[in-house]
């Protein structure tokens, strides 16, 4: 048994109904959408023009709450340690499992995750004060719009890390290199320049400030789903609750190489 069937198999049985954080460093880690199959084309439309929050890994098929092509034995319904449960656009619950929701018309969808590649950063030598047992990035609402598609749309939540200032560069190229993951960062240093109150992370959850000698590193993130759904408001959505991800089988593996360009540090 891998470490990503082991921990699933931990959230089915209830033993672990808290953040997956740098619990599995090396596997990919997924956002989940379940939605009614009306409107799956139409939400798969709108992931492709928004890749950089929505990077698909899996789309299921109607009625069924496996992926199998993520890993062994997937039952979405009670494999990820905490749900948010939407009526009519609104947040209702975040039960541990959705057995007694799940519906023959709902389709899943595994959006990448920035939980994947935090193992890489600190493993390429970026000092991550956000990457321990216990510990999480925090995640913002920001004024960066999402391309519409549909009756999907919203703003962009964001993602953030505090790095410091002589890594930065090193955090987007390594983060660039993995973009099933979100890939290289949105923004760099002013939070208000895009929008964000860090004094007002989502959920409350996630290490929010900045010490001597760090910036602010902000990437796109796949709570945003939560976003587009308050937007087009079906009458029954599921997500991850924020932080509470699908543990896949698969590593975090970077793509190939490639020449990235000194990021600028907007806000500076």
């Amino acid at each position: 048994m891998n470490a990503g069937h082991a921990l699933r198999l931990d959230a089915r049985a209830g033993r672990l109904t808290g953040p997956t954080g740098s619990m599995v460093p090396g596997l990919t880690q997924a956002n989940l959408a379940i939605l009614p199959a009306a409107l799956a084309d139409d939400f798969a439309r709108f992931l492709a023009a928004n890749p950089a929050p929505f990077p698909l890994l899996a789309r299921g098929r109607t009625g069924d709450p496996h992926l199998p092509e993520l890993g062994r034995d997937i039952d979405l319904r009670t494999d990820l340690p905490r749900y948010r449960v939407f009526r009519d656009g609104r947040p209702v619950g975040d039960p541990t499992d959705i057995a007694d929701l799940w519906r023959d018309d709902l389709v899943a969808f595994a959006i990448g995750c920035s939980l994947s590649f935090e193992a890489a950063l600190v493993a390429g030598g970026v000092a991550l004060r956000c990457h321990a047992p216990g510990l999480t990035c925090s995640a913002f609402d920001s004024a960066l719009p999402l391309v519409p598609v549909g009756p999907f749309g919203g703003r962009m939540v964001v993602s953030m890390r505090a790095v410091r200032r002589d890594q930065v560069a090193r955090a987007q190229a390594i983060s660039a290199a993995h973009p099933q993951a979100h890939g290289a960062p949105v923004h760099v240093g002013d939070p208000a320049a895009i929008g964000v109150d860090v004094s007002q992370p989502i959920d409350g959850i996630g290490l929010t400030d900045i010490a001597g000698g760090e910036v602010p590193v902000f990437w796109a993130c796949g709570v945003s789903l939560e976003r587009a759904i308050t937007h087009a408001a079906p009458d029954l959505a599921i997500t991850h609750a924020p932080g509470h991800m699908l543990v896949t089988d698969h590593p975090a593996r970077a793509a190939e190489p490639q020449q990235i360009q000194p990021l600028v540090q907007h806000g500076e």
